[in-house]
């Protein structure tokens, strides 16, 4: 795992000299992909790393997680409170589409929850433009897998180093880099409304699916139900779809 460690800091060190980039940012969340993120960008670039806090309906204090977290990875942060904007675009986008008679309530939870995905990740780009940093995201290899992130949300980012392991390879590097444990033994959550949990919106736990990634026998109808997520949203493990060129063109 130390190995590990090393090649992802070195990779991380040669993309951003590739990109002209200065450093690097990842937006906090005080869950286990993101302080494993934390620490690695802190090896890689040690005086020119940052995190993001971005809370929604809460202030930035009240992140204890993510202060937490960057405490322990001696991480330079900046914390920017995303509520008047969220709520803003949101009652501007209900309210046009209730006149149109168009407002669809049983999809506002999840079409909210992406609304807050999307706005944190431009506030990303807007901060890693300040610095010239490059935005690093928190994909693992099983969210990757079943497309379990918001496309042009936190799966809108740069460079995704935790991308080819699973969760417990994860939570294996978060013990080596030194992650505090009350944030490796918490409960994995995208935190898209309160309450909501990563395994039962995805309706198996994490240890189903990595199993699954280890190319070991699992129930039947979870192994249906991971490769039918798992082809629904190829569209967003891939860049835009576009049309072959017009053959008389």
């Amino acid at each position: 795992m130390e190995e590990r460690i090393q090649y992802l800091t070195e990779w991380l060190q040669v993309k951003a000299k590739e990109a002209g980039a200065d450093g690097l940012l990842v937006g906090i969340s005080g869950g286990i992909d993101s302080a494993v993120v934390s620490y690695l960008i802190k090896r890689a670039f040690p005086n020119q790393s940052l995190g993001v806090i971005l809370p929604i309906d809460q202030g930035v204090e009240d992140q204890t997680d993510a202060l937490t977290l960057v405490e322990g990875a001696d991480l330079d942060y900046v914390g920017i409170e995303l509520t008047d904007a969220y709520e803003t675009t949101y009652s501007t986008i209900k309210n046009r589409l209730d006149v149109k008679g168009d407002w669809n309530d049983e999809k506002s939870q999840l079409g909210g929850a992406n609304l807050q995905a999307r706005l944190r990740m431009s506030t990303l780009y807007a901060v890693g433009n300040n610095y010239n940093y490059l935005v690093v995201g928190t994909d693992n290899a099983a969210e990757d897998y079943t497309g379990y992130f918001t496309k042009y949300g936190d799966g809108g980012v740069d460079l995704v180093p935790l991308i080819n392991l699973r969760k417990e390879e994860v939570r294996e590097m978060a013990k080596v880099l030194g992650v505090p444990d009350s944030i490796i033994h918490k409960k994995p959550s995208a935190e898209l409304w309160e309450g909501q949990t990563d395994e039962e919106e995805l309706g198996m736990s994490y240890d189903t699916i990595d199993a699954y990634l280890r190319g070991v026998t699992i129930d039947p109808e979870d192994e249906r139900n991971l490769k039918e997520r798992h082809e629904k949203t190829a569209h967003k493990r891939q860049i835009p779809a576009g049309p072959d060129k017009f053959k008389g063109a």
